[in-house]
C-alpha cells in the first residue's frame, strides 16, 4: 500500500473508533470536514517517508503515529481559522469550521481531535512498547509549550513578536514531530533528523505567508490577506515579497542538505522539492520562467 493508502486508513480507523457509539452528530460532523477530504497531507507523508529511509520495521506503529500528526495539524487549522484568530472564512476551498457548524462546535472539534490523535497513537503502543514513550514526548512537544504549536499562536499573539521565531513554533514544530516520530517509530535516532524538519517547516510557513500575500484562491483554498489585515508576524511583512521568496529557494536547499545519508535520501529529496514547487504562487512561478 502506497503512503497515501497507509495515511488515509490509519485516519479513518480512528475516526471509527470515535464514532462507535453514538457521538454528539454536529461533532463528528464537524470533525470530519477537518479531517476529510484532506489536503496534501504532507507532515504525515512525511512521517512515513522518514521510517522508510530508517527501514520502517513497524509499519502499525508508523502509521499510528502518522495520523496522530495529521490529527493535531487539522486540529491546529481549525483553532487558527477561529474568529478568536484569523476568523478564515475558508479552508481548503470550502468553508472553514466554525463557519460551517458554528464557533462553539468549532472549538470543541479541535479539542477532540487533539484527545483522537494522542488515542490513535495509543492504539498501536503495543507493536513495539518500548517506543511508545519517546513517540508521545515528541508529539506533545511538538503541540505544546514552549516550542510547539500552541506557542506559535501565541507568538501570533505578541505585540512586535519575530517572525522567525512564530514560524519555528507554529509551523516548523509539527514538521520537526514528523520526522523525528518517522526515525522513532523505526527504531532508529531521531536526532539526526530534526534539522530537517526544522528547515522543512519554517519554508512551509514562508511559502504559506506568500500564498497569504500573492497567491490566488484557487491556489490557497482561502481567503488572502489575513496576515496584514491582523497585523500578524510573517515573512512578507519583515522581508518584503522578493525577500520572502529569496528566503524560501534557501530553505528548500537548506532543507535538501539536511538530510542525513540514508537508503532513502534521494525519493526524501525529490519529496522536498516536489513540495516546494507545488507551494511556490504561480506569480512567482512566472517571474522565474
Amino acid at each position: 500500500m502506497d503512503s497515501s493508502g497507509r495515511i488515509e486508513r490509519a485516519l479513518t480507523a480512528a475516526f471509527a473508533r470515535a464514532e462507535a457509539d453514538e457521538p454528539p452528530p454536529q461533532l463528528i460532523a464537524a470533525m470530519r470536514h477537518a479531517v476529510f477530504p484532506g489536503g496534501a497531507r504532507v507532515r504525515p507523508s512525511l512521517c512515513l517517508a522518514v521510517a522508510g529511509a530508517c527501514g520502517d520495521d513497524a509499519p502499525l506503529l508508523t502509521d499510528a503515529a502518522a495520523a496522530a500528526i495529521e490529527l493535531l495539524h487539522c486540529a491546529s487549522l481549525v483553532h487558527d481559522d477561529l474568529p478568536c484568530f484569523d476568523n478564515a472564512p475558508l479552508r481548503r476551498d470550502r468553508p472553514s469550521v466554525h463557519a460551517a457548524f458554528g464557533e462553539s462546535v468549532a472549538v470543541l472539534a479541535g479539542d477532540a481531535l487533539i484527545v483522537l490523535a494522542f488515542e490513535a497513537l495509543m492504539t498501536a503502543a503495543h507493536v513495539v512498547p518500548d517506543r511508545i514513550a519517546a513517540l508521545h514526548l515528541i508529539l506533545t512537544r511538538g503541540v505544546g509549550m514552549p516550542h510547539g504549536i500552541v506557542a506559535g499562536q501565541a507568538w501570533e499573539s505578541e505585540p512586535g513578536a519575530p517572525a522567525e521565531r512564530c514560524r519555528r513554533a507554529k509551523t516548523g514544530a509539527l514538521f520537526v514531530a514528523a520526522t523525528m516520530c518517522g526515525a522513532i517509530s523505526s527504531g532508529a535516532s531521531p536526532t539526526l533528523w530534526s534539522a530537517l524538519g526544522e528547515r522543512l517547516g519554517e519554508a512551509y510557513q514562508v511559502a504559506d505567508d506568500l500564498l497569504d500575500a500573492i497567491g490566488s484562491h484557487e491556489e490557497s483554498g482561502k481567503s488572502g490577506g489575513r496576515d496584514a489585515a491582523l497585523g500578524r508576524p510573517n515573512a512578507i511583512a519583515e522581508l518584503g515579497v522578493d525577500g520572502a521568496a529569496r528566503k524560501l529557494r534557501q530553505l528548500v536547499e537548506a532543507t535538501v542538505e539536511a538530510i542525513p545519508p540514508c537508503a532513502g535520501r534521494n525519493v526524501l529529496s525529490d519529496l522536498v522539492r516536489f513540495q516546494a514547487k507545488r507551494l511556490v504562487p504561480q506569480q512567482l512561478g512566472k517571474s522565474a520562467a
